[in-house]
């Protein structure tokens, strides 16, 4: 999905001061004036410039004195982090780019939050016709046999996922519904591989679910979003291509929180 910011409205000055703070975020160690200018480029005394103002409001710190001293991020930085954290929603982060994708693929879209093991419904995009799945708000998809649960259940090591599978059981819901942990393992080691999770009528007859994680800003799991359809004539290709799609979408939600 392109970038809705019109560069336009973008203050070049400021759009500088950002990526100093993402080199410096992302060197191993502190960094001087002569470092911080070859990873940004422009000139040393702009960079200066644009560190001795950040620093003024404490997003940036510095030891040392003269062509030694060193900068590296202020601890103002967690302050906002931490404020911005406690107010992020994973349904509206995420509801613009279920929008997108429901726009792109023609299918109902969803976001869940993990809890008590389970994939619980936060949000949706219904897809436009006349098909409506049974898709409630607070629904509480199963760990073994939804895109969601799947999805988010991947995130969990093997001896937790058995723990849960013990607690929960592995009730049939179709045919094609995995009740073997053994099994199930497998293929959640395949999810963490792909990065995607799909449902292949495993959770109700006639319908596929395709859905990957999202991560907040420590990489734990937050959550999860999926697309579903009808299964009709779809193929394992065409569901290979929307788990790359919803992984896509996903890892972008999984940025909006602070993720990687």
């Amino acid at each position: 999905m392109t970038n809705s910011l019109d560069e336009r409205y973008r203050v070049r000055s400021v759009s500088r001061a950002a990526e100093i703070l993402e080199h410096l975020a992302s060197a191993g160690d502190a960094l001087t004036v002569t470092e911080v200018t070859r990873a940004a480029g422009g000139s040393k005394s702009s960079v200066f410039s644009t560190l001795q103002t950040l620093e003024a409001h404490g997003l940036v710190s510095s030891e040392g004195e003269g062509p030694q001293r060193r900068y590296s991020l202020g601890l103002a930085l967690a302050r906002y982090g931490e404020i911005a954290v406690g107010r992020a929603s994973i349904r509206d982060i995420a509801l613009p780019e279920l929008r997108h994708l429901t726009e792109e693929t023609g299918l109902s879209s969803r976001v869940a939050k993990p809890e008590q093991g389970r994939a619980v419904i936060v949000g949706r995009v219904d897809a436009p016709g006349s098909v409506r799945f049974d898709l409630h708000m607070g629904q509480r998809e199963l760990p073994h046999s939804s895109g969601l649960g799947k999805a988010v259940t991947a995130e969990r090591d093997d001896d937790a996922i058995r723990e849960l599978l013990e607690a929960a059981g592995m009730p049939a819901r179709t045919r094609r519904t995995l009740t073997d942990p053994d099994a199930l393992l497998a293929e959640l080691a395949e999810v963490r591989r792909r990065g995607y999770a799909i449902d292949d009528e495993e959770d109700a007859d006639g319908v596929y679910c395709v859905g990957a994680a999202v991560r907040d800003h420590r990489g734990a799991c937050a959550g999860a979003i999926s697309v579903t359809g009808l299964k009709l004539d779809v193929s394992p290709e065409r569901l290979h291509e929307l788990g790359e799609r919803v992984r896509e979408s996903a890892d972008r939600v999984s940025t909006r929180l602070g993720w990687g």
